[in-house]
């Protein structure tokens, strides 16, 4: 059976946030570091985890998007009235406290009454929280507990939300981890992100001495809408124990400026006055219009980036977290914080940007300094986590439909589950691409749902491309795509290629040929090296010349397999097996590891021809006979130039328009389902892995093809695949190539005529 086509199914925990990582850190070495009290807050590099308690031990180890966390040690004598949260109920006679002034007043008895109450707030504030919810110790951080207990939104205080939870342990891993700029959470529509981001401004201002705080949005007014109906008054409703002295009116438009941080009150100080006195400004919080040289030179503590994925044109948001990211550092030293969060625009209207922010976020692809290339770390919580309407008494999500109702966190009663709740609306939207895909981007089951685009004309289909995508998000993606590379065995070049699975890796692929098809290069009678396993598939390949370019960036090199019909059983039959899609430190490099490629898997390859580096880097190291000439053309008319080094130029009219048609067709045959069952079975969904390829796909420009990289090389890879692109002419036959377009306006997408 081909496991490729097997339709895969994630196991029970298919909705699971994390993962807890029982054997990350064997069980002695934790009991003997916790008997010592010897855990260290922040990053581990000998353990690689990042330690977010601050007591000296740790209990559970969380996995969350690739980040290892090590969450306190259970506290003992956990209270479990309630067997959920409840905030804790502030004592009356301290609501009528509202500064140190009036604290101040009061005598020794009274004070002595409460002064415990407050060092315990203190300490919870600092170390986090335990409560029993629905049986189990729960574990919840410092700033989510003051979101929990002190913090006002818009519906009063707070719900617990197990999706909550992670997002604040996350982020306090982000902040604990001296390698990290912070958090780049991609979220779903009325997930409480401002409420949140406000309430981790407040908590860390109101602490903190000669700092700054500031908030950025994807406009000016809505970063003060968030100063001033968010942040002032979570402020405002703190205890007085925690609401520092500051300067001004209580309902400020532009800024809070602190006196003094809010100092915690024990039995030792609880006598002592806190006036004040000190003269000037210690500690602020702003905002600022949207621009990209917002805040630019200034030192940041704290830093909110709202709406992040929404910031259009003139403003770039990748532009201004670059000069942004310069306010949270002194030289190699991270000294603040960024908690970035957004949904998605559609791709053109600051979409594409935040799309790149997020996938430069992932702290699986590092640098040799251990950050990620845009120093944050990536978090994305599904939409069913954090559904308003579907979330249980005890802030977990009713997924599927229950036996029987459900009591909501909001008393009212959850008799289907959520995922029905969204593929009914999904099912209502289908007549409506605009909507639906709209939908889709504010209530996200993946992050391909998130970067969805705008529906409009498309010369594919992206009905087909779309249901792919969607198929490829529910596998498990290490049963069906391997990342690795190639190198030389013993780094002898010309010998043997090696192919090591390895995380960083830059290839990605789905079929990794047997040991008998491996490195198959023959010798014709002329001593010519030639591909062994031509008969069973081609690569296709858009190269560049330049290692580097003015300012950085540049193109990518890309690099495609792709099988052809066959009668070999050891291979899948008319697939994409390998994608590589990225542009190395040297040109050099590129074109060794494209070699590496051809000659492990035995194959010829289809190059653009506009860009002959690496066509002589094939001919200079004896592999010309694996550069296929130029598909289109007999051999007697063939330049020089093509007949020296093969492959096939880009320039022509002829072939732009073949390649793309050859796409076209194979979408039609390979991608999505085949509704009318007319190449498959109409319930079989297609066997094109490759995401990155899909989402190029989908936005290919035939006018514009310099950013589609993995759109020109998958192209030339099909072609490299068939019998022939363009029937053999004579000298004045003209070529007409009609390749179908589609119409992406209705449920379907439908066929355009010429």
């Amino acid at each position: 059976m081909d496991l490729l086509r097997v339709r895969l199914r994630r196991m029970e925990d298919k909705y699971a946030l994390y993962r807890i990582l029982d054997d990350h850190i064997s069980a002695q070495t934790i009991r003997q570091k916790n008997k010592a009290r010897s855990w260290k807050y922040g990053y581990d590099k000998e353990y690689d985890v990042v330690v977010i308690s601050k007591t000296g031990e740790i209990g559970q180890v969380y996995e969350i998007e690739g980040l290892i966390i090590a969450l306190p040690k259970v506290f003992e004598n956990i209270e479990s009235v309630n067997n959920k949260w409840v905030p804790s109920e502030y004592p009356k006679e301290l609501q009528r406290i509202k500064t140190f002034f009036d604290w101040n007043r009061f005598d020794n008895e009274f004070k002595s009454k409460y002064v415990d109450y407050i060092e315990e707030e203190f300490d919870r504030r600092d170390k986090g929280y335990w409560f029993i919810n629905n049986g189990k110790p729960t574990y919840i951080t410092g700033n989510h507990y003051m979101y929990l207990q002190w913090s006002k939104i818009d519906i009063g205080l707070p719900d617990f939300r197990e999706a909550n939870r992670i997002f604040y342990i996350h982020w306090a891993a982000c902040v604990a981890d001296s390698r990290s700029f912070g958090q780049c959470y991609l979220k779903n529509r009325r997930s409480g992100f401002s409420f949140m981001s406000s309430a981790e401004m407040s908590d860390t201002a109101t602490l903190s001495s000669n700092s700054k705080l500031g908030i950025q949005s994807k406009s000016g007014s809505d970063a003060k809408t968030m100063f001033t109906d968010k942040v002032v008054p979570i402020v405002n409703n703190y205890p007085f124990f925690f609401k520092p002295l500051r300067d001004g009116m209580d309902t400020p438009k532009t800024e809070i400026s602190f006196r003094l941080p809010a100092s915690k009150i024990t039995k030792k100080n609880m006598n002592e006055e806190n006036t004040g006195t000190i003269e000037g400004l210690d500690t602020i919080i702003d905002w600022k219009n949207t621009a990209d040289n917002s805040y630019d030179g200034e030192k940041l503590l704290r830093l909110i980036e709202d709406e992040a994925g929404k910031v259009e044109k003139p403003n770039n948001i990748l532009n201004g977290w670059r000069i942004r990211k310069t306010c949270l550092r002194l030289g190699s030293k991270i000294i603040g914080k960024c908690m970035m969060g957004s949904t998605s625009n559609a791709l053109a209207k600051g979409g594409e940007n935040y799309k790149k922010m997020f996938n430069d976020s992932n702290v699986n692809m590092r640098s040799k300094n251990g950050q990620t290339k845009s120093g944050l770390y990536s978090l994305f919580i599904p939409m069913e986590w954090n559904f308003e309407g579907y979330i249980d008494e005890f802030g977990f999500p009713v997924f599927e439909d229950p036996k029987k109702p459900v009591l909501g966190i909001d008393g009212e009663m959850i008799d289907i589950g959520v995922i029905t709740y969204w593929e009914n609306e999904v099912a209502a939207l289908k007549n409506d691409p605009d909507a639906l895909n709209e939908f889709y981007r504010q209530f996200p089951r993946t992050t391909s749902h998130a970067f969805r685009d705008e529906s409009k004309q498309s010369l594919y289909n992206l009905t087909k491309i779309y249901q792919q995508i969607d198929y490829n998000d529910s596998l498990i993606k290490d049963r069906v795509l391997t990342r690795g590379g190639f190198s030389w065995k013993n780094g002898v070049e010309d010998s043997e290629v090696i192919w090591t699975p390895e995380q960083n890796g830059r290839f990605l692929v789905s079929w990794i040929p047997p040991t008998t098809l491996r490195n198959k290069v023959v010798k014709d009678r002329h001593g010519n090296r030639q591909p062994g396993n031509k008969h069973i598939g081609a690569f296709g390949c858009d190269p560049y010349d330049i290692s580097g370019v003015v300012g950085g960036g540049g193109s990518n090199g890309a690099l495609h397999g792709k099988t052809k019909f066959h009668l070999e059983n050891e291979a899948p039959t008319g697939q994409f097996f390998l994608e590589y899609v990225t542009r190395t430190q040297t040109a050099e490099i590129f074109f060794e590891d494209v070699l590496m490629a051809c000659i492990f898997y035995g194959m010829p390859i289809l190059i653009e021809n506009n860009k002959t580096r690496l066509l002589y880097h094939f001919k200079n190291r004896g592999y010309r006979a694996f550069s296929l000439n130029r598909p289109d053309k007999h051999i007697s008319k063939l330049s020089k130039t093509e007949i020296e080094l093969g492959g096939i130029p880009n320039s022509s009219e002829d072939v732009k328009q073949a390649h793309a048609s050859a796409i076209g067709s194979y979408i039609e045959e390979n991608v999505g389902l085949d509704s009318e069952g007319t190449y498959r079975d109409p319930d079989d969904m297609g066997d094109m892995f490759f995401t990155k390829t899909l989402e190029d796909w989908a936005k290919f420009d035939i006018n514009n093809r310099t950013k589609h990289d993995a759109s020109i090389s998958s192209g030339l890879a099909i072609m490299a695949t068939r019998e022939y692109i363009i029937k053999q002419q004579t000298e004045n036959t003209k070529i007409l190539l009609n390749f179908a377009r589609y119409d992406n306006s209705s449920s379907k997408s439908q066929f355009k005529r010429q």
